[in-house]
């Protein structure tokens, strides 16, 4: 059975299966893409909502570090994710190289995961740019019923026609193609980097130095009374984080690691690069670094134009620019805002679809859906199944609580690549590799640890979510998934041909 669960599909076998003809993704993005695509989709709603948030509640000023905190986390994961996508460039990220290093068990386990993540992810980030347009439209004059509206909470009943018609929208840009979904992202991202410059240029020209007066505010326990809502770290601990002082920056990084999610999106279009050997960590790298930079740079201006008392929980770019007297500003960062969050959408779409389609390619999943389409060279049909479920599911469902779901499956998968790059160094020490992690085994050791103190401090109740979602994909991988394997089908091929193979005395 163990030998089974484990059984590892080696690397030149998982570059050979892209070469199947009804199987191959088309390559056609460049370093500059991938730059892109992670710019893309990191910038958004943590950048515009998130800022706030943990200013207000977690961190004074001092979010700027929290930022840098949580960057330094992505970055030691980021490494670890560019050795595997420069050395194993096939669809499906942290699924395929859990599948090279660790055995198919896990691979499974991660890309269950992943499915979630990133199902929720686009769903989330849907109906926050539903919300930005609906108060557009409104200051336009322009108003929806209720029943089409965004879902203000659990009880209230409709269907939010916005979030729904966005995902569709980018689900047949998807189906049309990778390439034009670079064109399209390049195209946003220039209009998300000029807002976000314009909140740091013309920010920092109201700045007011009493505002930085606590850059790091006076400890506050957090006091959750033990329920399920309290971070992990104090039920299993015994010890109540705190707000503010020292500890509330990382309390806060846990929180703002939201703002970083995405990255790792990148390496899912390993197999659709040129060279991915040589452009795989540039797009990863390149990406985070810019990000974290402009993170630092937004947080530090925005909580020194407002104090952070008074900063705004739902817009706090916007409404800092309001409070000084220039709502001009406000209304071009919303209208950014809402243009940016349409890349988010894609690209974690995007990523969920490759991550599907390497399952399924791998038999884990149906092999239907690993077909091709015959012009467009892309994953059709996980695409438009999964478009169409991530639709309903941001057109009626509440996500505020689920969002946090979306940061522990991130976590989790950084945590397995890391220890994948460790035993693939290990198991398989002759493979030619392009980049390579520095450090090894003590950096991706230091990633695993980041990354569990980070998920510790995540609410219990999105733990217990979490593993409710994981003991359904146990469930689905025994009834179907180990059955169907490809690899195991080839393994039981290889062996059933070495037992008739004629034995010395000439008998089978």
């Amino acid at each position: 059975m163990s030998s089974t669960l484990f059984r590892t599909k080696n690397v030149e076998q998982s570059i050979l299966d892209t070469e199947e003809p009804e199987h191959a993704l088309k390559k056609s993005l460049s370093a500059l893409d991938l730059t892109v695509f992670g710019v893309g989709v990191i910038i958004g709603t943590g950048i515009f909502v998130l800022t706030g948030t943990v200013a207000k509640n977690n961190a004074g000023p001092a979010v700027a570090l929290a930022f840098v905190a949580a960057g330094v986390v992505c970055a030691l994961a980021a490494l670890c994710y560019a050795e595997f996508a420069s050395t194993v460039p096939v669809a499906g990220s942290a699924y395929t190289f859990s599948y090279a290093s660790l055995g198919e068990l896990p691979a499974w386990i991660i890309g269950w995961d992943l499915v979630l993540e990133f199902a929720l992810g686009t769903a989330v980030v849907a109906v926050g740019w539903s919300g930005y347009v609906a108060s557009l439209m409104d200051n336009a004059g322009w108003h929806l019923p209720d029943a089409l509206g965004t879902r203000d909470g659990a009880d209230s009943f409709g269907f939010d026609i916005l979030a729904a018609a966005l995902v569709l929208v980018l689900t047949a840009i998807l189906v049309i193609g990778t390439k034009l979904s670079a064109r399209v992202t390049a195209i946003v991202v220039a209009i998300k980097l000029v807002v976000v410059l314009t909140v740091i240029i013309a920010g920092s020209f109201f700045i007011h130095g009493d505002n930085y007066d606590p850059f790091i505010p006076k400890a506050q326990t957090v006091d959750a009374g033990g329920s399920l809502q309290a971070p992990l770290i104090q039920l299993m601990f015994g010890w109540a984080p705190s707000n503010f002082g020292v500890m509330g920056i990382f309390t806060a990084a846990s929180v703002v690691f939201f703002a970083f999610i995405g990255f790792d999106v990148v390496a899912t279009a390993a197999e659709e690069t040129k060279n991915p050997q040589r452009d795989m960590p540039r797009g990863i790298l390149g990406s985070l670094l810019i990000c974290t930079t402009l993170y630092v740079a937004v947080s530090i201006v925005v909580t020194g134009m407002q104090h952070y008392t008074e900063l705004s929980i739902t817009a706090p770019l916007a409404d800092a620019f309001k409070a000084t007297g220039h709502p001009w500003f406000a209304g071009f960062i919303s209208f950014g805002a809402a243009v940016g969050l349409t890349t988010v959408c894609m690209i974690l779409l995007l990523g969920q679809t490759r991550v599907f389609f390497a399952m399924s390619r791998d038999g884990l999943l149906p092999r239907f859906f690993s077909q091709v389409h015959p012009r467009f060279k892309t994953p059709h049909r996980p695409t438009i199944l999964l478009g169409g479920l991530i639709a309903i599911l941001a057109g009626f469902t509440p996500l505020s609580e689920l969002a946090e779901l979306v940061n522990i499956g991130t976590l989790f998968a950084f945590v397995v690549v890391a220890i994948g790059v460790i035993v693939l160094r290990r198991t398989r020490p002759d493979l030619p590799r392009s980049f390579r992690t520095p450090w090894v085994p003590f950096l991706p050791i230091v990633s695993v640890l980041a990354s569990l103190w980070l998920m510790i401090n995540l609410p219990a109740e999105t733990w217990l979510r979490f593993a409710g979602w994981m003991v359904v994909g146990f469930i689905v991988y025994f009834l179907y998934g180990r059955s169907h394997s490809r690899l195991g089908r080839h393994q039981e091929t290889t062996e059933a041909e070495v037992h008739r193979r004629p034995g010395p005395d000439g008998t089978v």
